[in-house]
């Protein structure tokens, strides 16, 4: 696969976008949205697989703002200074960018077969209230914390969305799971999938302290089965 960095202009300023190509050229389009740690080796190993199936894949930059290129390190010291970063983040910023990505993803030459978005903790809450913005063709998010909150936005999401959490995580409590699962039971186009377990972020392989490979393995199995459904790589 090819690997290239593309800018991509805002209102108020631009933004690195890493792209990765498949080794066919083209493919449906995937914006891959990071986690606090940044386009790190974690979005890097995810992009690379989303890649090997056949999507070209965009991860923005999204702490630009604030520290551009950043990559917080997997541990216990590291995790609290990304969430330090975090903490200065423009939520509404960071969604606006995200659009201006699948503006980007779609327009270019490489993309045929639709754009959808995968995010992970905080790409998780962005990709899903994107959805509530952007037509996509299949959503994806995993463990994001404001999708409890978000649940009366619901609605207005008619892309196909999985949403995945894990039971025992103690940054998002079961209970405010069990808000978002009562609130899918309505929707048809939304896919719950509850690892009860598992707690935050246990699909990311670069962190010992959360990741849970069965966990991991199971559910990016159904991930991967819901992208071939409803966006598949020819």
């Amino acid at each position: 696969m090819q690997i290239r960095t593309d800018r991509i202009a805002a209102h108020d300023g631009s933004f690195d976008v890493r792209v990765w190509l498949p080794d066919g050229g083209s493919g449906p389009g995937i914006l891959l949205v990071q986690e606090i740690y940044g386009v790190g080796p974690y979005i890097e190993k995810v992009a690379a697989d989303l890649a090997a199936r056949g999507y070209v894949v965009a991860a923005p930059d999204l702490f630009w703002r604030l520290q551009p290129h950043w990559i917080g390190e997997h541990t216990p010291e590291g995790t609290q200074t990304s969430i330090a970063l975090a903490e200065g983040f423009d939520f509404a910023q960071g969604v606006a960018d995200c659009a201006l990505t699948v503006a980007h993803l779609g327009a270019l030459p490489e993309v045929r077969g639709g754009v959808g978005a995968v995010g992970f903790c905080l790409g998780g809450s962005i990709a899903y209230m994107l959805a509530t913005q952007v037509e996509l063709g299949a959503v994806l998010s995993f463990y994001g914390s404001a999708v409890p909150e978000g649940t009366g936005l619901m609605e207005r999401i008619q892309a196909p969305l999985l949403l995945v959490f894990g039971g025992d995580d103690p940054f998002i409590a079961r209970e405010r799971v069990a808000v978002v699962e009562k609130a899918a039971e309505s929707r048809p186009n939304v896919i719950m999938h509850v690892e009860e377990e598992a707690g935050h972020a246990f699909h990311n392989s670069e962190a010992p302290m959360f990741y849970r490979p069965e966990a991991a393995e199971r559910t990016w199995g159904v991930a991967m089965a819901f992208l071939g459904e409803h966006l598949p790589a020819r």
